[in-house]
């Protein structure tokens, strides 16, 4: 009995020694001989990706100088999952941001990913980083990042034509976040950066870093070589001249006034320079928002963010009769020839029409009418032309349509025709007498100066229309190839006739008409005036112009708000960045020009027609402008 239990404790025992024997076996290869693979399994648990922002692609003018370049920034960011609530009121004293801010955002941030990190402040600056950096081994989940913000050249103009970033938007993100966006990226908002954004951004790159159990930062994964560096986005090409445009914003500000300038190469449609004014500084969004800066640019009353070059209307003035030359030339209506009475006054119904402050200028022919700005003459002619014909050859210009610009906002303006009245006003309830104030460019008629701009640099090219356009293409970062950009260009159905006639009537104007203050010594300038009524004050001013004359190089379209006239203001604004662009040599001795007076109108003094008695108005008839506001351009 006793030998059967003794055997049986035996067995016992030695299963009990093998048992442990196969667990310490076990746990020896786990510890000892398989450590790497429970390490391996370890790290990956302990590896958190950061994504690395790619630097913008730069812009580069015609002559390859960087306008818009890339600057080092630093964020702070943090992993929702791996910050605790208790250092909160630390990492707000660090870093400057109130506590509840932060909160706010954490709380934001873990609703749509607690594992990816989200910014808590851009442009840290360098007292701001170091200070964190010595304390950043307490606040598990903070990180700081290395970004890019915007470097501007020096005295650079053009805030509506770059355009800034801003951080994407809820709606935004939620249709991005496929092609790689996060929730607090800075994606283009306005000009360039936004119309490029796809080419501008760049891929984003990753980095793998080790973290400890309680998430604190332990090391690059794998020495980094696991890490992915971010692809820098594609340079663009732009048509922009940089000195060119830097002189049209300072001319443009120096009058104190709202207006635009656009400068095209009418042989392309390449912009080569493109101003709006009022300028904002691009700084206030570069990087962190500046509040202050982007309040008093919110309270702005002349609204600085508004591009006038593409999306403000206006009547384009005295510029758009050569349109009406245009339709009765092609159209044979008048032989252009035919001398016309000017007393200074139209009368239609019981309705007069004063031309230049009821000074007339005698007898005209077409190419006359143009080169003094004759109203009745025109007055006269729509009449002959015929509204339909108006209409036609207004769109054939390409006004009431958007001319495609690169640039986002582009408004297309109004051009009346006879259906646009029967909506406005019904059937049969207008009447010819709108006509008078279209026939030289005001009523209804609203233009962009984008277009003015496309439409005299199709005269100055002898009748393309080229697509106005800013970037001529891109350097693709991948592969170091340049890629342009085609766009659209097509012939206008005029006769080379009309179109001699409208160029020497411009070369007349800027010689001895309203547009003698463009004058450059040793260039040949071809121009027109232009006066845009405005109801709520001082008339805008407008003048258009290429130069020179044979073959042009250059083609400008000025408007310089509440200014009066066009040839007082925008003329020589025109004429300033023709010589720029141009840099003729300067005559020694240059021949005695007409004297450069805002009121020279012709050779000959004007024709005083006798005064008439004043008629009354019929309301049911009347226009938007006022009779005694019908002037002509000086």
């Amino acid at each position: 009995m006793m030998d059967t239990y003794q055997r049986s404790t035996s067995k016992a025992i030695l299963f009990v020694v093998a048992i442990f024997s196969l667990l310490l076996g076990r746990l020896f290869w786990l510890q000892v001989l398989d450590f790497q693979q429970l390490g391996s399994v370890s790290s990956s648990a302990s590896i958190r990706r950061i994504w690395q922002l790619p630097p913008r692609g730069r812009m580069k003018d015609r002559n390859g100088l960087v306008m818009i370049d890339n600057r080092p920034l630093y964020s702070v960011k943090l992993i929702p999952s791996e910050f605790k609530s208790s250092r909160t009121a630390s990492l707000a004293w660090l870093i400057k941001v109130p506590e509840n801010e932060i909160a706010e955002l954490i709380a934001e941030g873990a609703r749509y990913n607690r594992f990816s990190a989200l910014t808590l402040k851009r442009d840290l600056g360098a007292e701001d980083a170091a200070r964190l950096s010595e304390n950043i081994w307490k606040l598990p989940g903070v990180i700081i990042a290395a970004e890019h913000k915007r470097k501007y050249a020096d005295s650079l103009y053009g805030a509506h034509m770059f355009g800034y970033l801003r951080s994407i938007s809820p709606k935004q993100y939620e249709q991005l976040k496929e092609e790689g966006y996060a929730r607090d990226d800075k994606i283009g908002f306005s000009g360039l950066e936004r119309q490029y954004e796809s080419h501008l951004k760049g891929i984003k790159g990753t980095r793998l870093e080790m973290v400890t159990p309680l998430g604190r930062y332990a090391g690059r994964y794998d020495e980094g070589k696991s890490d992915i560096p971010a692809t820098r986005g594609d340079d663009l090409s732009l048509s922009i001249d940089m000195e060119l445009q830097k002189l049209a914003g300072k001319l443009l500000t120096a009058t104190g006034k709202s207006g635009a300038v656009i400068a095209i190469d009418p042989q392309t449609g390449g912009i080569l320079a493109l101003q709006s004014a009022p300028d904002f500084d691009l700084e206030v969004f570069n990087g962190a928002t500046d509040p202050a800066g982007w309040k008093a640019i919110r309270s702005n009353p002349d609204k600085p963010l508004f591009n006038r070059t593409v999306q403000a209307v206006y009547p384009p003035g005295s510029i758009y009769k050569m349109v009406l030359a245009t339709a009765a030339l092609e159209e044979n209506t008048i032989d252009p020839e035919k001398k016309v009475l000017d007393n200074g006054v139209f009368r239609f119904g019981n309705r007069q029409y004063l031309s230049h402050r009821g000074e007339g200028h005698g007898l005209v022919n077409m190419q006359e009418a143009i080169t003094v700005s004759s109203n009745v003459y025109f007055y006269s002619l729509i009449f002959d032309v015929g509204f339909t014909a108006w209409t036609k050859y207004g769109a054939v210009f390409g006004f009431g349509s958007k001319t495609g610009i690169d640039l986002p906002g582009e408004r297309s303006g109004l051009l009346p025709s006879a259906e646009y009245y029967n909506r406005r006003y019904g059937k049969g309830r207008w009447t010819k007498g709108n006509l008078v104030s279209l026939a030289i460019g005001q009523g209804e008629l609203g233009t962009t100066p984008i277009q003015l701009a496309t439409y005299v640099a199709a005269i100055a090219n002898r009748g393309t229309l080229h697509q106005p356009h800013i970037v001529e293409g891109y350097h693709d970062t991948k592969t170091g190839i340049y890629v342009p950009f085609n766009y659209r260009q097509h012939r206008l159905p005029l006769q080379p006739e009309t179109l001699d006639l409208l160029r020497a009537s411009m070369a007349d104007v800027v010689l001895k008409g309203t547009g003698t203050l463009a004058q450059v010594p040793g260039v040949a300038v071809c121009g027109k005036t232009g006066t845009a009524q405005n109801p709520h004050g001082k008339d805008h001013a407008w003048f258009i112009a290429y130069a020179p004359a044979e073959n042009p190089k250059i083609a400008l379209t000025v408007l310089v708000e509440n200014a009066g006239y066009g040839g007082s203001v925008a003329a020589p604004i025109a004429g300033r960045l023709i010589r720029q662009y141009l840099k003729p040599p300067i005559p020694e001795q240059p021949a005695p020009a007409v004297p450069a007076t805002a009121d020279t109108l012709a050779e000959a003094p004007p024709f005083t027609a006798p005064p008439l008695a004043p008629t009354q108005t019929d309301s049911s008839r009347a226009i938007p402008t006022p009779p005694e506001r019908e002037q002509n351009d000086q």
